[in-house]
């Protein structure tokens, strides 16, 4: 395949999953992920929904389309799958509804208007023993996950340094959420786990450190620069050297993980803001979330 060819091709899987990837609110009623490898044969509603794909997206045998097993929902009639489309090493997964007849095809989320979609996510939300900048007091909670390779996880970084200075009634909280595809990703949570077990305090000085110098880590300088910043906010470098090899402080980012994989986590940034949800950096949609909280805090004080 030439790389013209893959381009179009991982644009077009981008293009099949992008109404699900930027939801930002409500959640599926079974959540999204790529279809376990099975033997059991493919039913003809799967046959016939790869199919309409293949066809309807141009892909070719080199494609490979997996449609998972059907699933009942809570709505009479309507079944979900999830569909994972992988192009060389480009693996994109995202859930379809399909109508038990097999004549229907659904993508997107549905949402239950009888439940607080919020107050679900906060519910969810694991957030003790993560690290938190901002005051006991504060009355709105944004929890963030974040990949410490990501461009547009530094770009929020950017926009929370300016942003939040002005807002005190708002608390941070930190969760790891490193991509696969980010080679120095997991290593840079990992680091930052450490400096939090030494000083909880000392996180957000590498939070910025890391941030702040992204373009020039890689992944074969990586384990010299995250020790370097170690030693520059004041970390023991021994203490620090030993936990990062730990199986702790991988069980630790493991867990922050699979807490954002329970809340439907599908990209970095995601942020909750008391528990809706934000994909992405955009400083006024942040803002406008931070005001809309605070609004509701005083309308219910009257």
């Amino acid at each position: 395949m030439n790389t013209f060819t893959k381009q179009c091709l991982v644009a077009t899987v981008c293009f099949l999953i992008a109404p699900v990837l930027f939801a930002q609110q409500s959640k599926p009623l079974v959540p999204a992920t790529a279809p376990p490898a099975t033997t059991t044969p493919p039913s003809p509603i799967q046959k016939s929904v790869e199919a309409y794909l293949r066809n309807l997206y141009a892909f070719g045998p080199d494609v490979q389309v997996t449609v998972g097993p059907l699933k009942e929902t809570s709505i009479p009639g309507l079944m979900a799958t999830d569909i994972s489309v992988k192009i060389e090493d480009n693996v994109q997964a995202v859930q379809f509804y399909v109508s038990k007849d097999g004549k229907y095809l659904l993508r997107g989320e549905l949402s239950d208007l009888t439940k607080d979609p919020m107050a679900e996510n906060r519910a969810k939300l694991q957030i003790k023993d993560a690290p938190v900048w901002g005051g006991p007091k504060a009355t709105i909670t944004m929890v963030e996950f974040s990949d410490f390779e990501c461009p547009v996880c530094r770009s929020l970084h950017d926009v929370l340094q300016g942003l939040l200075a002005n807002y005190p009634q708002v608390r941070l909280v930190f969760k790891d959420f490193p991509l696969e595809q980010h080679p120095w990703a997991r290593s840079a949570a990992i680091a930052g786990r450490c400096a939090y077990n030494q000083d909880p305090k000392a996180f957000w000085r590498l939070y910025d450190l890391i941030y702040d110098n992204q373009d020039i880590i890689s992944p074969e300088n990586s384990y010299a620069k995250l020790t370097d910043y170690a030693s520059q906010i004041g970390l023991n470098p021994d203490t620090f050297k030993t936990c990062t090899a730990s199986p702790e402080a991988a069980a630790a980012v493991d867990a922050s993980h699979a807490n954002g994989m329970a809340l439907q986590v599908s990209s970095t940034p995601t942020i909750f803001i008391n528990g809706r949800r934000i994909v992405g950096a955009d400083p006024h949609l942040v803002e406008q979330n931070i005001k809309y909280e605070l609004e509701q805090q005083k309308t219910s004080k009257h």
